[in-house]
């Protein structure tokens, strides 16, 4: 499966943004869909994931209760809300899928093969 990221940008602190994630190629069927994100000089940390089959959500602590992970059968989409955004919040966003991904693995990015383009999300305080 192809991942096409969309929807970061520029916004203050408080702010919201909607990241979206489209597969192509095949649908998202049997997949554990996650975004990850990467500040400057920091490593590569689970934001929030969803298992497509079923909708199970999942969330680091430190997004919980601000973002929103959800799934649009139609257009075979992962979205992310996230509100009340903060500066700390600033990072490239990846969306990544795996057919693999157990509990106990999915906020471990070698679990996912399938990875789509970064998006920038900045905010400003």
């Amino acid at each position: 499966v192809q991942l096409q990221a969309s929807g970061g940008g520029l916004v203050l602190a408080g702010g919201s943004l909607r990241l979206s994630c489209a597969a192509s190629g095949r649908t998202f069927s049997g997949y554990f869909v996650s975004w990850f994100r990467q500040a400057p000089g920091k490593g590569r940390e689970f934001v929030a994931g969803i298992r497509w089959s079923g909708g199970s959500t999942f969330y680091a602590d430190s997004v919980k209760g601000r973002f929103t992970i959800s799934k649009d059968n139609a257009d075979n989409t992962v979205h992310l809300q996230m509100n009340s955004l903060k500066p700390g919040d600033t990072a490239v966003y990846s969306c990544a899928a795996g057919r693999s991904v157990i509990q106990s693995s999915r906020a471990t990015a070698s679990a996912y093969a399938n990875w789509g383009q970064g998006t920038q999300v900045t905010v400003s305080s």
